[in-house]
């Protein structure tokens, strides 16, 4: 069997449907869009929300809150996590990844978990109980500008 030999089963590909070509075609005339109206004219456009004219779902329910444009978001990192790594080793944000620990955005060490070997840690931010592990396992925590 060869590339240009191939071929497709008996009716596995059917010819598209050609409307608007004649009334007895069966798809003549308004070529199956029906009588007047939005949707029977050409270029016709419509929002996903159009609801008929009805007030949008979208816009009938409530918006609270803020979202602060600013936001900074951040990977969290436990401590228990860390304990993996062997004493003296300089933890940064590539090597996190690398360990599959943390994705592409900044990084925040956690302080769930026990205290890890000394370490120096340069992340993104701490948290003051994790800062407060590291430090008394003998280890360093640097903070990295994003």
């Amino acid at each position: 069997m060869e590339l240009h030999s191939l071929q497709n089963t008996p009716g596995a590909r059917r010819a598209r449907r050609r409307v608007g070509r004649g009334e007895s075609s069966g798809r003549g005339k308004t070529a199956g869009k029906g009588n007047k109206g939005q949707m029977s004219r050409t270029g016709h456009k419509r929002k996903p929300t159009f609801e008929g004219g009805q007030m949008r779902l979208v816009r009938r329910i409530p918006k609270r809150g803020f979202h602060n444009p600013a936001r900074r978001a951040f990977r969290p990192v436990n401590v228990a996590a860390l304990a993996g790594f062997a004493a003296g080793t300089e933890v940064t944000p590539d090597l996190l990844r690398e360990a599959g620990l943390a994705g592409r955005a900044a990084i925040k060490i956690l302080g769930t978990g026990a205290a890890p070997p000394r370490l120096t840690v340069k992340a993104h931010a701490f948290s003051a109980q994790a800062r407060a592990k590291i430090e008394a396992a003998g280890g360093t925590c640097e903070i990295l500008q994003t």
